[in-house]
């Protein structure tokens, strides 16, 4: 695989025709753009969210890390223990991601401040 540096352009061109695609969406369905401009991910969120995911289907984690991040969401006794160890692993890949591209270190940081992580291991 070419380096994430190398690809940084193109990556950011995608995350830019996907956010554009967003944003017409949203005003497809009545909002108003000068709002949702705003809550929309930044261009380097998404491409730190685009790496992550390339990261996670190198890894042959990516079926496992969705369903860990749809099982958190539930209202079962394990969400709370999946949401953990699905933020425990995000939150590796977020650091691999500003290591292998460190120009996209801040839009990392953002991704990461959603994420609840704990010192201690999980339940499993």
């Amino acid at each position: 695989m070419i380096p994430v540096q190398e690809r940084l352009p193109a990556l950011r061109e995608d995350a830019r025709i996907e956010r554009d695609a967003l944003l017409e969406q949203r005003g497809r369905m009545g909002e108003d753009p000068a709002e949702s401009i705003e809550t929309l991910p930044s261009i380097d969120v998404l491409v730190v969210r685009a790496v992550r995911d390339e990261l996670l289907e190198e890894q042959g984690r990516l079926a496992e890390f969705a369903l860990a991040r749809l099982a958190s969401r539930g209202s079962g006794p394990d969400a709370a223990i999946h949401r953990r160890n699905a933020d425990r692993v995000e939150f590796e890949l977020m650091r691999e991601v500003a290591r292998l591209c460190p120009e996209l270190t801040i839009a990392v940081w953002e991704c990461a401040a959603g994420l609840e992580l704990d010192r201690r291991p999980a339940d499993v």
